[in-house]
């Protein structure tokens, strides 16, 4: 179901079925093998996690999901269970027997998909005889001291051999497809496509690895994509064997997909191979979804953020909560990346203009980004401790006063106000008021940070000045730990805080997709996201006006940083200017847009994909033609010559640029007939080889 360029107020009252064939999943088996199985590290968790349920209602006994085993994990979200499936087990039960540790059960997350983990570390005796067989397949030499790349090597190495022993006990049916997800899961599909395993591949990057390390080093990335010298710089940043993994992955895979369209862009230059599709990332909807409530869990939670920010500001609440606006940006600490950067600029010019226009608004902005800490900052703690007190107090004093008041009105008397409270109520409220007074500015981080002096957010408050002083109309928080219900400081789950804000700011230069902004559009809350981040691509392809959901695009793929900057800053300024009544209107708005996100539509290209690669994968001999080209990045020539026969081949094997010559061997796989690739041979100066014998011809044979 293509999903409409523009959408009115009415046409999301329900989005459209997706009308198509079923898919033969009884003649499938799909395996899902990512390193964020069961496992958070980043956002893949998320994507897995929340398209389970869809997946598993599609697929049912056959859909398996494989990842690394780690205890602590396990044993807070797994069930133990037997395999349903008898081959399964079977072939478990002989890496069993080879001294492999597997470990099977059921995710205790919605959907409940069986999943398969492997235990790294009973097998890394194994690592250095499969990183030599790795080099012997790829060309690719994996460091000793990089233990990710090591693990991956593992990880994967355990995948390809479970992968050979299930197909082996199959003749026919069920078809094998395996999804890989990122460079860590990628050496199984390397080794299962050298294996020639009769099993089909998906491979997705959702942000390619030098892609990420380029924005980082605050590099113009997008502006310069058919510059880069590609190995130079992967080299530079000591992650070629990485780059590497990555870049033979997408081009071993049958079909190769990404996030978004800007990571598409990306994935043509960073890893020399446009994607067949964009998949874009859903939502599992149900579990936002709050119907009209949304609204009143706003105000719920919005007041529990208040409570705290009395406490943060003890002494200097001279301002109306009434009238304060709730900002955040939330992600891992990439400073550059995430566009944390270019928010606290703006933020030091919304401040410059709430002030010369003397408005009433406050702005306190929260900045949710985990960092190395000791533990709570004292002063924070003290303002909670100080509220707390006074609360009480109050409380005691109330009930003190409520008792006189009933007695009087008993008696039929107007109680004298000014004797219904005796010198010593007097006496415990001044000492209450005396304890509010404060000496210092309310903290700009709730934690004691263990390099404050190097940190790039504090380093630039320090020199925008945003130190939450009295005239102030901006106020900073520097969160810099996961939020958290069991918190003594701000008890909220994300999703609870995310609830009670008003705005979610965003302005990340790098951003494959962007959770965040998702999150907060089916939850109502309005959010700022960018032109260089998936999520914006793809509102601003399939809704006409964003902002009137409230959606705010930042351009900064086509203007200087300082315009970006200005266009946040309006975004930003416009938005105080809103009324209550207006916010209110703009949430319903955003939460409308819930549907465009929902697994349920988005999963469909997923299925599409499966249902190609098994078409794809159908015939299981095919003819094998290898090339061989000075340098990987030339493979685009070769690609060229299959164009010409209205057809297009797939990768199954790149080697690692060889130091001395930097030559590669490129294999692939291809439908056509054998005098169609000694047509495409001739031009391309390679050689056909008959099904399943192996050969090179060219330098470096």
């Amino acid at each position: 179901m293509p999903l409409a360029r523009s959408l009115s107020m009415t046409s999301l009252n329900g989005l459209p079925q997706w009308e198509d064939e079923d898919l033969p999943v009884e003649d499938l088996l799909l395996f899902e093998v990512s390193w964020e199985v069961t496992n958070k590290v980043g956002g893949i968790y998320t994507v897995i996690q929340t398209k389970a349920k869809i997946t598993a209602d599609e697929w049912g006994e056959n859909y398996f999901l494989i990842g690394p085993y780690f205890e602590h994990n396990v044993k807070t979200q797994v069930e133990a269970c037997e395999p349903p499936n008898p081959a399964v087990k079977k072939a478990m039960d002989i890496m069993k027997s080879q001294g492999c540790q597997v470990f099977f059960g059921r995710w205790l997350i919605e959907g409940s998909p069986y999943v398969l983990l492997f235990d790294i570390g009973s097998a890394a005796w194994n690592l250095d005889r499969w990183k030599g067989e790795f080099w012997d397949v790829s060309n690719i030499g994996i460091p000793f001291h990089d233990r990710e790349a090591n693990d991956a090597v593992i990880f994967g190495s355990l995948t390809a051999c479970f992968l050979k022993e299930l197909s082996s006990q199959f003749d026919d049916k069920p078809n094998i497809i395996a999804h890989f997800h990122e460079w860590q899961a990628g050496v199984g599909l390397i080794l299962s496509r050298s294996q020639k395993l009769p099993v089909a591949t998906i491979f997705t990057t959702h942000a390619t690895l030098l892609g990420r390390y380029l924005c980082a080093a605050s590099i113009d990335f997008y502006n310069n994509l058919d510059q880069f010298d590609i190995d130079k710089e992967a080299g530079e940043r000591q992650i070629y064997h990485r780059y590497c993994m990555e870049r033979a992955s997408v081009h071993c895979a049958h079909v190769f997909t990404t996030v978004s369209q800007i990571t598409a862009i990306e994935a043509e230059h960073m890893l020399k191979r446009n994607p067949d599709v964009v998949t874009p990332n859903g939502l599992n909807i149900k579990k936002f979804s709050a119907m009209h409530e949304f609204q009143n869990l706003h105000s719920m939670y919005k007041a529990r953020i208040q409570e705290f920010i009395r406490g943060h500001f003890y002494g200097h609440l001279d301002f109306s909560l009434e009238k304060t606006l709730f900002f955040f940006i939330a992600g891992r600490y990439e400073f550059s990346n995430k566009g944390a950067d270019m928010f606290l600029e703006a933020l030091s010019r919304l401040n410059f203009l709430l002030r010369v226009h003397k408005s009433d608004v406050t702005v306190v902005v929260f900045f949710i980004m985990p960092a190395k800490t000791n533990n709570f900052n004292v002063e924070t703690l003290k303002g909670q401790a100080v509220r707390k007190q006074l609360w009480d107090t109050a409380q005691s004093v109330k009930e003190k006063f409520g008792k006189k008041l009933y007695n009087a009105l008993l008696k039929g008397e107007i109680p004298d106000l000014n004797k219904i409270l005796d010198r010593d109520d007097i006496t415990i409220m001044k000492r209450a008021i005396f304890s509010t007074q404060r000496h210092c500015l309310p903290p700009v981080t709730t934690h004691n940070m263990i390099d404050d002096g190097n940190d790039p957010i504090l380093n630039t408050i320090r020199r925008i000045g945003l130190f939450n002083n009295r005239t102030d109309r901006v106020k900073v928080i520097l969160h810099p730990e996961f939020l958290s219900s069991t918190s003594p400081l701000l008890p909220l789950d994300y999703e609870e805080f995310v609830r009670g804000c008003h705005l979610g700011v965003f302005p990340s230069y790098y951003e494959p997709w962007g959770y965040t902004p998702a999150e907060c559009t089916v939850m109502g809350i309005p959010s700022v996201t960018t032109n260089l981040s998936g999520f914006g691509c793809f509102m601003q392809e399939h809704v006409a006006d964003p902002a009137a959901y409230g959606i705010y695009i930042v351009d900064r793929r086509f203007r200087s940083p300082d315009e970006s900057c200005n266009q946040l800053t309006q975004f930003l300024y416009g938005f105080c200017q809103q009324s209550r009544r207006q916010r209110i209107i703009q949430r319903n708005r955003t939460e409308r847009l819930s549907d465009l996100l929902d697994w349920r539509y988005l999963g469909r290209v997923c299925e599409t994909i499966n249902r190609g690669i098994k078409n794809r994968h159908s015939s299981r001999t095919q003819s094998r033609l290898v090339f061989c080209t000075p340098h990987a990045s030339q493979c685009k020539k070769l690609l060229g010559a299959f164009s010409e026969d209205n057809s297009t081949p797939t990768l199954t094997k790149i080697c690692a640029p060889k130091s001395s010559g930097l030559f590669s061997r490129i294999l692939f796989h291809h439908g056509k007939s054998s005098q169609a690739l000694e047509r495409v041979a001739q031009r391309s100066g390679g050689i056909t080889i008959p099904g399943g014998v192996r050969g090179k011809v060219g330098p470096g044979a």
